[in-house]
């Protein structure tokens, strides 16, 4: 009949999610290891951008555990790692960059 296996193609959606999580980790990171205020002009990008990435730090991991339900909590799915991610992003912001 068939060969049982069920293929599972992520949403445009999930994979922007992803995307703007690996970009909000890597934005808190390289702020938390370089001193980016020595630096005039990367210091007036990070100031105009870290309110854009607190919203989307507490806006993320709400969308994609949303989807995640919706999705009934598929391991192939972008959204449970965006979720990950984002918690992770949580914790780092919160607890480890001062």
């Amino acid at each position: 009949m068939g060969n049982g296996k069920i293929t599972y193609k992520n949403s445009t959606l999930s994979k922007i999610l992803f995307t703007l999580s690996i970009m909000i980790f890597v934005f808190w990171f390289v702020n938390y290891k370089i001193d980016i205020h020595n630096y005039a002009l990367v210091g007036a990008i990070f100031d105009l951008l870290w309110l854009f990435m607190l919203i989307k730090l507490c806006i993320i991991p709400v969308l994609s555990f949303i989807h995640l339900i919706r999705e009934k909590f598929n391991f192939r799915s972008l959204h449970l790692y965006t979720f990950i991610i984002a918690v992770t992003n949580i914790f780092l912001a919160v607890f480890i960059i001062k």
